[in-house]
């Protein structure tokens, strides 16, 4: 509890608003009343203008007697007021104010009437007056409720057929403001019609939205809850209940058990209460906090009830006018009698303001009220009474009354009536017309206005409020309304506010239903309130990173939603890339046939002059290991980010290239069917074999695939293709081939060579010869045709990198098939073998003629 308070001294504040809002602290002792009955003690004051000035002695002996009542705390005030204004030689000069009292019997609530009688006796002090001592002119004031103020308005103005000004000093009403029926009757209190934006502010503060209230049933009561759902519709709040309280006892105690079901069978921890002192609404409350409801109350500091200090209460807030400081009221009243009003008893009269930037240690004390400690600690600390919204009305109606005897003095009256008769009545109706129009500053600097439509917005103190047992109350003032600020800005609250009466760390909530969190969206069913909704989670691929939000929103095409479907997740790029392990591998394997290649055309070269490298045509030998050399390297421009020129390099490389390296072996096989043609006697077969027509084969073959590039270039260029939708939470970045027809003209003119090879290779294979490479070229065309056939569904069933790898191996399967099936076999013979590589085994084993069958 007390860390509480500790956090409200260490403030953290703009500094626009630090002049505003300060830590005040404030004690007092309640004490229980109207022990006696519903009839209270009330009194008029009589006062009278003299021609003599009046200290405060001329009041001490009216104080020494009075017992400390809510009646006596207002006389204080009064008596305190009017001696302000006696020293004031600007205000009154050559008159005071000065009183006589009576007692009545007000009923159900106190009731304190002044009537301000002013003696003008001399024409010549008062110019333009002439009144006789037992005339009779006063402006009356009267108290917090406003149905005995009626019947005394009505009393006093069938009184001697005048007409009495009537002020009073209690809550706004709106039955009191009827110029038309009530001319004379004016209100001290300002309409709460801002009262109802700073609960809807304070509210929004802690983002409650489910909102219990309990309201006198009376126009006061009606007109606060317009004002209040106006405000609450405008911002999505909604009251969880209305309970009506009745302003008759009898009625209110018939239907106590209702109106404590619905507070107590609601969902709503937060609970506002707007109603009069001592009224019904009052006495709920106090029933309520008995049966021990868990609730969060909210109300204005004039209703005046304070919450016990016990684990079922959250605590209380309480509104209210926010007005200057009127300091020297402590000492006033204690200069009257020291002994009378020391500390303890000025406690149970008004709020006693005490030093609140103290050690924590000392505030221990305070836990056990009991301890003498406790009240000596806190009177020692204690430096001035506060003023209360009704004992604040009662200063600025006595300057009000001031003020008007001010205008009334020092203006000229034309026309001044002679008659005897007439001169009562024309005074105290001529009190009227200035009191209608009066405005002035006080003394603390507030502007006060009577008339109703010209008084500026009220602003509002914000207190926390709570007791200790044996009657000790503390208030603490813990920020400020004001509705000059900029909208958005208007409530300021001072400390962090971490600690509350139960110890916890965090506010209570207040709301219907519990927050849709991300990942969810809300929706109403049709009974339900506007406050009220269920929570149900986003679609696939549909996030809510706010809470509340009725409509998820889609990912886009290149992000996907996480588990928690509240942020949308960039996808991950996949493609084949070399930092990959299959990638990688894959470019070491190309890089390493290619250098295996490079090593065997390396070794041709420096056994050129032997019969094997001769035997097999050496030129075409060394273009198709520099055609396998780049068939190996072409998987490189698979591996990595597509983009455009490397979707074209792919398919235009692969494509020439690979139909170089068939078109060699198809020139070889050519060849080697030529060379044993040429054994026998015609000069046709000859005449092709020494031209060397088999050669042309090559670039015969390769022109053709590069049109039909060329064609599929122009027709349908392969593109990359990006894919968000196959795999969740991945984006398929892969080469298009643009045109399937053109992709698979390609295969299929290669497929076509492929096939003549092997067929020739095939058809020649027994031709007879040392260093005959039909077998070889047999067995490799093989081995290209199978990879390829198995290419193609594996191709069609797979996507991304693993399709792009697929492609890679066919292509690295199939050169270094034709690779190993044509030359491992002879750097076999020329590296280990090398006793067959000679001209003198080829004789040996070679026949003189040989037929092709």
């Amino acid at each position: 509890m007390f860390t509480l308070i500790l956090s409200f001294l260490f403030l953290n504040i703009p500094f626009q608003v630090t002049g505003f809002i300060y830590p005040t602290c404030s004690w007092r002792i309640k004490e229980n009343k109207d022990k006696s009955g519903n009839e209270r003690i009330g009194c008029f004051f009589l006062i009278q203008a003299v021609q003599k000035p009046v200290e405060k002695e001329y009041f001490s002996h009216f104080f020494n007697t009075q017992k400390h009542t809510e009646i006596h705390k207002y006389s204080l005030v009064l008596a305190f007021s009017m001696i302000e204004v006696n020293r004031n030689p600007d205000l009154l000069p050559n008159m005071s104010l000065v009183f006589s009292f009576r007692e009545i019997i007000c009923g159900w609530q106190p009731e304190l009437s002044i009537f301000i009688e002013v003696n003008l006796d001399d024409y010549g002090v008062l110019p333009n007056y002439t009144c006789k001592d037992e005339s009779l002119c006063g402006v009356a004031l009267t108290g917090v409720n406003w149905a005995p103020t009626l019947l005394l308005y009505t009393i006093l103005n069938n009184f001697k057929s005048q007409q009495f000004p009537h002020l009073t000093y209690g809550h706004f009403h709106p039955v009191l403001s009827d110029h038309e029926n009530f001319p004379y009757l004016y209100q001290m209190a300002s309409d709460d019609t801002s009262l109802a934006l700073a609960l809807v502010s304070f509210i929004i503060h802690f983002r409650w939205n489910w909102i219990g209230l309990a309201i006198s049933d009376n126009d006061q009561g009606t007109q606060f809850l317009s004002y209040l759902k106006r405000g609450m519709e405008k911002n999505a709040i909604c009251l969880a209940f209305v309970s009506m309280i009745p302003v008759n006892m009898h009625l209110y105690m018939s239907r106590a058990e209702v109106y404590y079901s619905q507070i107590m069978t609601s969902s709503a921890n937060v609970v506002i209460i707007y109603g009069d002192t001592g009224s019904t609404l009052a006495v709920s409350f106090r029933m309520w906090e008995s049966l021990g409801l868990q609730r969060l109350w909210i109300t204005t500091t004039q209703l005046d009830v304070t919450p016990s200090m016990k684990d079922n209460v959250y605590g209380l807030f309480a509104f209210g006018h926010h007005h200057g400081v009127i300091s020297g009221f402590k000492n006033f009243v204690q200069t009257l009698n020291p002994v009378t009003y020391s500390n303890e008893n000025l406690a149970k009269l008004e709020w006693m303001h005490f030093n609140c930037e103290v050690s924590a240690s000392k505030w221990k004390t305070l836990k056990n009220f009991s301890s003498n400690h406790s009240l000596e600690w806190l009177m020692e600390h204690t430096f001035e009474m506060t003023f209360s919204e009704g004992s604040y009305n009662i200063y600025n109606a006595v300057y009000t009354v001031a003020h008007v005897l001010h205008e009334m003095t020092f203006q000229k009256f034309h026309n001044l009536p002679n008659a005897k008769g007439k001169v009562e009545n024309y005074v105290c109706n001529k009190l009227g017309a200035p009191l209608r129009k009066i405005h002035f500053t006080n003394p603390v600097g507030d502007r006060v206005s009577m008339n109703q439509e010209d008084k500026l917005q009220e602003e509002y103190d914000i207190f926390y409020i709570w007791n200790f047992p044996q009657g000790l109350e503390f208030k603490v003032k813990i920020g400020l309304f004001s509705p000059y600020f900029i909208n958005g800005q208007q409530l300021h609250l001072s400390g962090d506010m971490k600690e509350w009466a139960r110890g916890s760390t965090q506010m209570p909530t207040s709301v219907c239903s519990a927050d849709c969190g991300p990942g969810f969206r809300k929706f109403r069913k049709k009974e339900m309130s506007a406050c009220c909704f269920d929570c149900s989670p986003c679609p696939e691929n549909e996030i809510s990173n706010e809470t509340n939000l009725e409509m998820c929103v889609l990912c886009p095409e290149d992000k996907y939603a996480n588990t928690g479907q509240n942020d949308c997740i960039p996808k991950a790029l996949i493609f084949l890339s070399y930092e990959d392990h299959l990638g990688m591998a894959l470019s070491l394997m190309a890089l390493g046939f290619s250098a295996f290649t490079a090593v065997i055309l390396g070794i041709f070269v420096k056994h050129h002059s032997t019969p094997i490298v001769k035997a097999n045509n050496s030129t075409l030998t060394y273009i198709l290991l520099l055609s396998l050399i780049f068939c190996f390297l072409c998987p490189l421009l698979f591996i990595g980010h597509p983009d455009s020129v490397t979707c074209i390099l792919q398919q235009i490389t692969f494509g020439v290239l690979f139909t170089m390296a068939i078109s060699t072996v198809l020139a070889k096989t050519i060849t080697v069917i030529l060379a044993f043609k040429v054994t026998a006697p015609q000069r046709m077969m000859k005449y092709f074999l020494l031209s060397g027509v088999s050669t042309y084969i090559i670039p015969i073959c390769t022109l053709i695939q590069v049109i039909v590039c060329a064609v599929c270039l122009g027709v349908s260029p392969p593109s990359v293709e990006i894919d968000a939708q196959s795999e969740h939470g991945h984006i398929i970045i892969v080469c298009n081939k643009g045109s399937v027809t053109c992709f698979y003209s390609i295969l299929g003119y290669l497929a076509c060579l492929t096939f003549v090879s092997f067929t020739l290779a095939f058809l020649s294979r027994n031709l007879p010869g040392v260093f005959n490479e039909a077998k070889l070229i047999t067995f490799s065309m093989l081995v290209v045709c199978s990879v390829w056939v198995t290419f193609l569904p594996v191709y069609h069933s797979t996507k991304g990198k693993i399709m792009v790898a697929g492609e890679i191996i066919s292509i690295l399967a199939s050169s270094s098939g034709m690779l190993v099936c044509i030359f491992i076999p002879k750097c076999y013979i020329i590296l280990f073998r090398p006793e067959k590589n000679s001209l003198k085994m080829i004789r040996e084993k070679s026949p003189s003629h040989t037929h092709i069958s």
